[in-house]
């Protein structure tokens, strides 16, 4: 799913456009026992509950696809009798009214999801009757084609409010505060199916989780199916590995500093795009290339490649998850340096009395602790203008 459509499902969970007919819950405590339940018709909850659920459902669809909004396909072996994918086409044909296939549900969500204290799993069922476009790309009510029932699944964290005190306007006093259970936003859900190419597609799912780092792999493996991606932080650390490897002793300063200016520039051309642009195998390898990378090392690129990613499908990198857009960093030891991605032009390397230094040109206003310096000659002393 692109940002388009991910949007397009969002639009939905307002009263205007609402297309949500049922709700189902289950309050999980600490030590895995199911607290409460709720089944019901969603527009029989009150109006600022509904309120409050669309800000929930709106946060299981936000965040950066790549991510915190990772596309997942199920294997085949998911799609036969007995499989994760097959299950959850059953569960979303029963319209969340089979009470058997809730409590199979929430078993399965219980049993692989790892988290020590207390949860709110929230299921919904939305039918959207989806409207056609015209030759203009304009939405055509009058045109729908056909409907796109889906589930979304959230999973909320629930914390004891905390302690203090608070004003009583009944009273008219400063009293102690009642701590009650919070549903805090989402950690972890999904959508299925996945709406690709603004259809139906029973093959794939959109999985959100708010902490890239915290992608509950087991969940995903058992419960879902689909197996746990590379996270935001292995993408980077991955990507990272195959570019130092690769390069070998040309891995130097002016080679990786252009590697980050045709990376970023790969990403700016094709950030705006409806599908987030990736790298692949052969992508990296041009990117390697058209960065005057020496051919030696190209030649050994593929065996550096595959003794790092060692999965048999081999992974596609978002652009935006490996390109540094925010910052040229340079490390050492005692010192950090962050510049502007698109000023790189103003760091390079020189030999001085045989040792390599990294220079910084000067051409405007420096700081020092927040207070402006003036440039000084160090030649003759006197003030650069």
């Amino acid at each position: 799913m692109n940002k388009r459509e991910i949007n397009e499902i969002k639009k939905q969970f307002t009263p205007e456009h609402c297309t949500i007919t049922r709700i189902c819950g289950c309050y999980v405590d600490s030590d895995k026992d199911k607290k409460t339940e709720l089944a019901q018709t969603f527009l029989m909850l009150t109006e600022e509950e509904n309120f409050k659920y669309f800000n929930i459902f709106k946060n299981t669809l936000s965040g950066s696809i790549g991510k915190n909004l990772l596309n997942m396909e199920f294997p085949i072996e998911q799609e036969r009798e007995g499989g994760t994918q097959e299950f959850l086409l059953r569960l979303k044909s029963s319209k969340l009214e089979d009470e058997t296939l809730l409590e199979q549900f929430y078993d399965k969500v219980i049993e692989s999801y790892e988290y020590p204290e207390n949860y709110y799993i929230i299921l919904i069922y939305a039918a959207y009757d989806v409207p056609g476009k015209t030759t203009d790309g304009m939405e055509n009510e009058d045109a729908s084609e056909y409907v796109y029932d889906y589930i979304l699944c959230s999973i909320c964290p629930v914390k004891l409010t905390e302690a203090g005190l608070c004003y009583n306007e009944k009273h008219n006093s400063i009293e102690s505060r009642i701590r009650d259970w919070l549903v805090l936003p989402p950690a972890h859900g999904f959508l299925f199916p996945a709406f690709n190419d603004r259809n139906t597609d029973i093959h794939g799912l959109l999985y959100y989780t708010k902490n890239s780092e915290m992608m509950q792999e087991n969940f995903i493996d058992h419960t879902l199916g689909c197996g746990a991606p590379l996270s935001y932080k292995a993408q980077q650390e991955t990507f990272q590995d195959i570019i130092e490897n690769s390069l070998g002793d040309q891995c130097d300063f002016d080679t990786v500093k252009t590697i980050h200016e045709n990376l970023n520039e790969y990403y700016e051309v094709r950030k705006d795009a409806e599908e987030p642009p990736e790298l692949d195998k052969m992508e990296i390898k041009k990117l390697l290339s058209d960065s005057g990378v020496k051919e030696t090392a190209l030649e050994s690129f593929d065996t550096t490649y595959d003794s790092i990613v060692t999965d048999e499908e081999c992974p596609k990198f978002t652009a935006a998850t490996v390109a540094s857009t925010r910052s040229f960093d340079i490390k050492m030891p005692d010192v950090v340096i962050k510049v502007k991605p698109e000023r790189t032009d103003l760091v390079e390397t020189r030999m001085i009395d045989g040792r390599q230094y990294i220079l910084i040109e000067v051409n405007d206003s420096v700081e020092v602790n927040g207070i402006n310096v003036k440039n000084v000659d160090v030649e003759t002393g006197e003030i650069i203008e």
